[in-house]
Order: structure tokens, then sequence, then C-alpha cells
């Protein structure tokens, strides 16, 4: 991509989605995720019907009389986007990609986090880690993810979304907001699910195409998997063929929504080419109602 059209496109995306998450979300984000972190804040002596969990051992040995910790509400989060970019992201059938709805969805939480002056990092992945962007705050580090969503070219094409997890898990160690955005095109993520949802504020939305959901009719065709090369010839004219093909990918989505609800996690569905603030405004009431 040249830099001049790489700088209009980032452009593009910065008008609409600050504007979005300015006017919009701000607010609704506030209200779902703010202050859901604890920190340590100081020392002091201990009193009548402090929690005995809270003495500080070794403050109180030091003093000769009982000490405990004080905690408050943490005022500034870490917003941390986990975000698919396997190869099954480039398929659209209107209004552009996958992909290209998944980087605006991801530039309207991130300016939604520096509103609220919260931190925002992303981890791009594949079937294995693509990028990694620690959280920092400011317009300019969040131009630098937005330019990574639209230029990262991934070395791999699967999805492993268990991978991506773990990984997660591994390097962000300071509780924060996570927003895990694919369109679930994978397996056996769920214990890592779980995982992630006990030690982070987690939340899932799964990027579809309306197209995905069944088959046209138009004969024979050839059809190849973005991710895995297979190639297959079906007859879209058969019925049987059409009713099967819709049967798996209703199971598909089931499957997805019950390890959701399995691990306790909310989530959002996403199509491309339909408006996504409802969606993503009935997630944050959601979040806000459960707090």
């Amino acid at each position: 991509m040249e830099p001049s059209e790489l700088l209009k496109r980032v452009r593009k995306i910065e008008i609409k989605t600050r504007g979005l998450s300015a006017q919009i979300f701000s607010g609704e984000y506030h209200s779902a995720f703010k202050g859901r972190g604890m920190a340590f804040s100081e020392v002091r002596e201990y009193v009548h019907g402090d929690d005995v969990r809270n003495i500080d051992w070794n403050v109180t040995a030091r003093f000769g009389h009982p000490y405990v910790k004080v905690f408050e509400e943490e005022r500034e989060l870490n917003v941390m986007l986990l975000v698919d970019i396997s190869a099954s992201g480039m398929f659209g059938s209107r209004d552009g990609f996958k992909r290209d709805l998944v980087t605006e969805l991801s530039a309207v939480l991130a300016f939604s986090a520096i509103h609220n002056n919260d931190k925002a990092g992303v981890i791009l992945f594949s079937d294995r880690i693509e990028r990694f962007i620690p959280p920092k705050k400011g317009k300019t580090h969040i131009l630098r993810i937005i330019r990574e969503l639209l230029t990262t070219e991934p070395e791999g094409k699967g999805t492993d979304i268990n991978a991506a997890l773990r990984y997660l898990n591994n390097m962000v160690k300071k509780r924060s907001i996570v927003f895990l955005i694919s369109d679930f095109m994978d397996a056996g993520y769920e214990d890592a699910l779980k995982v992630v949802s006990k030690r982070h504020d987690l939340a899932a939305i799964r990027i579809n195409d309306l197209r995905e959901a069944e088959l046209p009719d138009i004969g024979l065709v050839r059809f190849a998997d973005a991710e895995t090369g297979e190639r297959v010839l079906l007859d879209t004219g058969d019925r049987n063929v059409r009713r099967d093909y819709s049967a798996w990918w209703k199971q598909s989505i089931a499957r997805a929504l019950d390890t959701f609800g399995r691990a306790g996690v909310d989530h959002a569905s996403v199509m491309t080419g339909q408006p996504y603030v409802r969606e993503l405004l009935n997630l944050f009431r959601k979040r806000e109602q459960r707090a």
C-alpha cells in the first residue's frame, strides 16, 4: 500500500471512529467498565471492623501492632484488543471484508479507551502471534494501532484462539478490559477463555458476513477454504446441499455461543455491511446491569 493511500485510509477511519466513540460509546464504556479493578493505595493502623485478610504482616511485625493494606478503585485501566487477522477475515460480500469491519471496531474501542484516559494495546493473531503492541495512551498511539491493522500481512493463515488467549495471559499481568474480536472459525479454546475471563474483564465480538450463513442457488461452484487451502466442488442448485450447509453453519454459531456461555463471557455479533452501533451499546449496557 502506497504511503499516501495508507494515510488517507487511516484518516478516514480516524474521522469516523473518533466521532462514534466520543458521541455514543464513551459514556456507555465508562459505566460498563470503569473502576472494576482494585489497586493498593497505602497502609494504616488496624481499627476494629477491618478485614483481617488485609493485614500487612511485614509492617505489623516491624511496628509491633497491626496495620492493614488499603485499596482503592483503579481509575486508569488497560484496554487490550485481541484481534483475529487470519485469512478468513478476507471475505466479504457487502461493503468490504470482515477484516475492514474488524479494523473499524478496533478503532472505535481504542478511541473509547483514550477518551476515558485509559491505555489501549493490541495483539494481532492468526494461528500464531503476529503483533503485540503494549498498552499506551494518546492519539498517536491509536493511529499506530490503526496502521498496523491496515498493513499487517499475517504469516499464518489459520486461527488459533487458544494460543492467542494464553499469550495474552502471559504477557498482560495487570487486570485489563479485553475485547476478543474474531469470526471464531475455531474450536478448543473454552478452557483458555475461562482462564482469561477470571483474570481480566473479557468480552467477545463475533464478526461474520451474511453470505456465510447460506449458499446461493447458482449451480456448480468451486469453493476454497481461505485458511486451509482445501478446495471442493459443490452443486449449490441441490436443495439438500444448501440445507446441509445451513445446518452446519447454525451448529458452528451455536457452538461458539455455548462456549461463551460456559465461560461466562459477554458477547456481541456484528455483520459486514450492517450497522454495529446497537450491538455494541447492548453489550456495554448488559455489562453495566451486571456490574
